[in-house]
């Protein structure tokens, strides 16, 4: 399993919200690259970068912290947040992102992001936020009745390269991942899941890789990196299976 850390950008800072509320904020670091720097070093293969504030405006408005996170290291870069069309995803993964995620847009426009696969094969990502099980837009701002399953399986033929599941209400609160939710989620689809939400401990990581034949690929983790509940050397050895008892 892959373990994606989280940098989310609020004026060009990194920052951790609780449960997606721009108002319940931590600043953890004020340089973005340096962030990357340092998770690189840990050992990291991803980073997972979000444009907070770009999810609230529709567009791209920490393009200056992404771009310098790009250019800080070599570690791949999945990129989510106000990314709404298709010359802001070409524009993207030609500055260097690796992934790009789309997530009201997939809500809205699920035409666009079959093109956006057709286009950038094994390039397009599908974030998935749900608040009780529905899907949740507009940087969280706005929940549908779509529920998260109903999504996902819009694009099962799509050629999505993986859906990222956030359970909003455990997001940065330190409570557990939402492991049942996921596997449930993954195993009803073919295309590899990513958990997000919740990730507080090396026990919530013990659940999600005993349960990642049913097609979880990673998980991302953010405030518990940042506040060193989760040590990186750990988190990793176990995911990569280097330690007893990692399954």
């Amino acid at each position: 399993m892959i373990l994606f850390p989280a940098i989310d950008l609020k004026e060009g800072r990194c920052v951790r919200l609780r449960q997606g509320d721009m108002a319940q904020v931590t600043v953890f670091n004020n340089d973005p690259a340096a962030q990357a720097k340092a998770f690189a070093q840990d050992g990291f293969d991803w980073l997972h970068v979000v444009d907070l504030d770009g999810a609230f405006a529709g567009k791209p408005v920490n393009a200056a912290a992404v771009a310098s996170i790009v250019a800080a290291t070599a570690l791949p870069v999945q990129l989510g947040g106000g990314i709404r069309d298709e010359a802001g995803i070409a524009a993207w993964l030609e500055r260097g992102v690796r992934r790009v995620i789309l997530g009201t847009v997939a809500l809205r426009d699920p035409a666009l992001v079959r093109r956006a696969c057709r286009a950038h094969p094994g390039q397009i990502v599908v974030g998935i936020d749900a608040r009780r099980g529905k899907v949740a837009v507009e940087g969280w701002a706005e929940t549908s009745e779509v529920t998260a399953r109903d999504l996902a399986l819009r694009f099962v033929d799509a050629g999505v390269a993986a859906i990222v599941y956030t359970d909003i209400e455990r997001d940065g609160a330190l409570g557990g991942v939402n492991a049942e939710a996921t596997a449930e989620l993954a195993a009803s689809l073919m295309t590899p899941v990513i958990a997000s939400g919740g990730v507080a401990s090396l026990d919530d990581l013990r659940r999600l890789k005993a349960l990642s034949a049913r097609g979880i690929e990673g998980v991302i983790c953010g405030r518990a990196l940042y506040d060193g509940r989760i040590v990186p050397s750990e988190a990793l050895a176990l995911l990569r299976g280097e330690v007893a008892g990692a399954c």
